[in-house]
């Protein structure tokens, strides 16, 4: 169904979805809660979402606080992006460290980020298309981000195309993370 592969930072993976392609084009199932809960991943998805995003937009690096914080799933639908994820979790062996993964709808490729991570992408194609399920509701008071250009990630695109408030996140080394490896996810639980 689908396969997972373990990332340098510690609750994120890359999953991989069977793919069937034939002369009409291609089938892919995104998600299965029987074969993320014998994972022990969550899949208690409460929103789903997509961003459209054209060449040289980078968007992040994203996360809401707790107790709305949430594990989010992310997969490319057309187009392809190059995905970020950096732990923000004190307590965790990978506190800090990011990870790269290039996503897009001919590598059938998904990523998984659990609670306490940051988020982000930068738009490889001429423009492409991202799904996000996360397990908690949008929560305006708790969204909030780091600067892009503060974690030592080697973004293709020294000046991209931001949005004003992804401007304005502080530094990852002035922020004073919430988050903790081992806390109990705000929504659901973890089987």
């Amino acid at each position: 169904m689908f396969t997972l592969k373990p990332t340098p930072v510690v609750g994120c993976y890359e999953l991989s979805m069977q793919i069937a392609r034939d002369k009409r084009g291609h089938f892919a199932k995104v998600f299965h809660s029987d074969w993320f809960k014998r994972h022990g991943l969550r899949y208690d998805f409460q929103e789903q979402y997509y961003t459209v995003s054209y060449h040289r937009v980078l968007r992040g690096l994203h996360f809401q606080l707790p107790p709305h914080d949430h594990a989010k799933m992310v997969y490319c639908i057309s187009g392809s992006v190059l995905d970020v994820a950096v732990d923000l979790r004190r307590d965790s062996p990978s506190y800090k460290e990011f990870v790269l993964t290039e996503l897009s709808t001919e590598r059938g490729n998904m990523v998984y980020l659990d609670a306490g991570l940051a988020h982000g992408f930068y738009t490889l194609s001429d423009s492409a298309t991202l799904v996000y399920n996360v397990t908690s509701v949008y929560a305006p008071s708790h969204d909030a981000g780091i600067r892009w250009d503060s974690a030592g990630i080697p973004w293709p695109d020294k000046m991209p195309i931001l949005s004003e408030r992804d401007r304005t996140f502080p530094n990852l080394a002035d922020f004073d993370s919430p988050f903790t490896q081992c806390q109990e996810p705000a929504h659901g639980r973890r089987t």
